[in-house]
């Protein structure tokens, strides 16, 4: 590490607290597209964007650009003063683009967490009902109620008891260790039926205002559901009148090839959250419902006073532009193809990877200490992720265990820094299994 760099680092160190995790040690001086330039000129592969954010790739040309249109009208007026037409124009758009052959009504928020704390108080509100239903090894955030909702307890919830009350969590469709001991598809998916279960053991569907999931468990491990999974949850849902909130922080905006993740399993939630991509890394998250469940809140009941900022609508706006018009989307199909064909071929070289999975370019590899005893290697994972970035590639890690290698690259990345970066993690792996 070079004395500039160390500098910077001891400054960190002296002023800001050791709560906020650094993955790496890099402090960056620019980004442009998938590649990081530290402060030494050090240029970086970032298989991360900014965990999940940068899908459109680091000062995209077009939000930049948007961002700067809008900086010369003005900064902000708070929508609840004065309105702008960015806000209603970036909510018309996506209650276009959200599933489902009914009327949708969009709130903006300030980031995921705030859409997740949002869309509860709106199902709470509307099905005056206090219980909400979540999974294991789930994550929606690091605001009180968000938190609750997270599974994992280190390092999320340790030291903040009590919780929210009235939050019930079930097993996800995690079929690489299945919560039941069953192996897909004779187990016929017993994990979305036993939300039957949660009603009868834990509580009513009477009492029950939503249930709540993301459709690609991020920080959970990419757990990636069997294809009945949410169509059986959403048929329940359905039985008792309960609203299924889709929590799309990490997998919207086309980190899965689709604009939304959920539209892989063709059902139709009442509540979308987003954030992360939405605005190609500007605050803004957004909580998208059903129009006869979203006017039903009394009139300031929602609201924020730096939620759907007028930069960060116009950035947003831009992103749309460039998924939908210039083609990114289907470039992430076919990135998710070359990402899912290169982990399968490490799936074969490498006894340590236990399972690939993932949908488009949003794909992970479980590292394990044994095939069949399952083990969990985290170590492995986590001196995979710092050889990485010792050689140029920036990687993330996740799963309950922190063994599970993730991949969330620009969707602008180049075939020629893809390729780069897959030589670096095969390298890698090669030492790690040494």
């Amino acid at each position: 590490m070079s004395d500039r760099a160390q500098y910077h680092l001891k400054r960190r160190k002296d002023h800001v607290p050791q709560a906020p995790f650094n993955v790496t040690t890099a402090f960056i001086r620019e980004a442009r597209g998938a590649v990081m330039i530290d402060v030494d000129g050090r240029e970086l592969i970032d298989f991360a964007g900014g965990i999940g954010v940068n899908n459109v790739g680091h000062c995209n040309p077009k939000v930049v650009e948007a961002i700067k249109r809008q900086a010369d009208k003005y900064i902000h007026t708070c929508f609840h003063v004065a309105m702008y037409e960015t806000y209603v124009d970036l909510a018309e758009k996506l209650n276009q683009l959200a599933p489902g052959e009914f009327s949708k009504m969009t709130l903006f928020t300030n980031s995921g967490a705030e859409a997740v704390e949002n869309a509860v108080k709106l199902t709470r509100y509307v099905r005056k009902r206090p219980a909400i239903i979540c999974f294991q090894n789930a994550f929606h955030g690091r605001t009180y109620m968000a938190m609750s909702l997270t599974s994992k307890i280190k390092p999320y919830k340790l030291g903040f008891e009590p919780f929210a009350p009235e939050i019930y969590r079930m097993p996800f469709a995690y079929c690489y260790r299945c919560a039941f001991g069953l192996e897909y598809p004779n187990c016929r998916v017993a994990c979305a039926d036993y939300l039957e279960e949660i009603f009868i053991d834990y509580v009513s569907a009477e009492a029950t205002a939503a249930v709540i999931a993301e459709p690609i468990q991020g920080e959970g491990g990419f757990i990636t559901p069997p294809p009945e999974y949410f169509k059986k949850l959403q048929e329940i849902c359905k039985k008792y009148d309960i609203p299924l909130i889709i929590d799309e922080v990490q997998t919207g905006c086309g980190r899965t090839g689709k604009f939304f993740a959920i539209e892989h399993w063709g059902i139709e939630p009442d509540v979308i959250t987003m954030a992360k991509s939405l605005a190609g890394g500007m605050p803004l998250g957004a909580v998208i419902g059903r129009k006869d469940m979203m006017q039903l809140p009394h009139v300031g009941a929602l609201g924020s006073t730096f939620g759907g900022n007028p930069i960060s609508c116009s950035a947003a706006l831009a992103v749309l532009e460039i998924l939908f018009e210039d083609g990114l989307l289907e470039r992430a199909a076919a990135l998710g193809e070359k990402v899912s064909s290169f982990f399968h071929q490490m799936f074969e070289r490498y006894e340590i990877i236990g399972e690939v999975r993932g949908k488009g370019p949003m794909m992970a590899m479980e590292l394990v200490e044994d095939r069949k005893t399952k083990k969990p290697a985290a170590e492995e994972a986590k001196k995979l992720m710092q050889n990485c970035f010792e050689k140029g590639l920036v990687l993330l890690t996740c799963g309950n265990y922190g063994n599970v290698i993730r991949t969330l690259m620009p969707l602008v990345i180049t075939d020629e820094q893809m390729e780069k970066g897959f030589s670096i993690l095969d390298d890698c792996l090669k030492q790690i299994v040494r």
